[in-house]
């Protein structure tokens, strides 16, 4: 009997295995599985801001003159969410990038670079003739920084979740903002009945 049960659980497992399909999808498509922030309040949020700061008339007075140097740092997470705002951060500065109107520099990389500046400057390993010299990066002109937060309310099976996206272009040398817009997002989720 015991061996019967045995090959039945066996059978069901291998039966309920074989029945996951993956398949792909539109990375663009509205996503609307749950409340929480997803994939599509990335791409929307990105959009509207990189839009929002590219269309801004001293910006673009700016940028139709030079390409300034921007450090991007990482978006804040101020939500009860655990939400990659390394992800939110990346699409943003693929956007600047890709807009060709900004160059940007890399905070995130400082250690490495200074390792890789030792090297090729006091290992005596690299010809003095090809070695990236010390002190001579580019200084950003621009900072572009930002918050995510949220308020979150429940009212029995109701789940209202408003989202707020911030950020701000500040000029480094005067400490100026000289630009800044906010993305708005509310979601709502109701269960029924059954909590379907």
């Amino acid at each position: 009997m015991k061996k019967i049960v045995a090959a039945l659980l066996v059978s069901t497992a291998v039966l309920g295995a074989g029945c996951t399909q993956v398949q792909y999808g539109d990375a663009q498509a509205v996503e609307t599985t749950t409340a929480d922030f997803g994939s599509t309040d990335l791409q929307l949020t990105a959009e509207k801001m990189v839009d929002s700061m590219l269309s801004f008339p001293p910006v673009v007075q700016v940028v139709a003159q030079k390409r300034p140097v921007m450090y991007v740092d990482k978006i804040k997470n101020k939500t009860t969410e655990h939400i990659d705002t390394e992800s939110v951060t990346d699409t943003i500065t693929t956007k600047l990038l890709q807009s060709g109107k900004f160059r940007l520099t890399d905070m995130t990389k400082v250690e490495e670079l200074q390792r890789q500046l030792d090297y090729q400057n006091k290992s005596g390993m690299v010809d003095d003739a090809t070695s990236a010299k010390i002190g001579r990066q580019i200084g950003a002109e621009y900072m572009l920084y930002g918050n995510l937060s949220s308020i979150v309310k429940r009212d029995g099976s109701t789940k209202d979740v408003y989202y707020k996206f911030t950020m701000k272009l500040m000029h480094i040398e005067s400490g100026q903002i000289e630009w800044q817009d906010e993305k708005e997002i509310r979601k709502v989720q109701k269960k029924s009945f059954l909590g379907m």
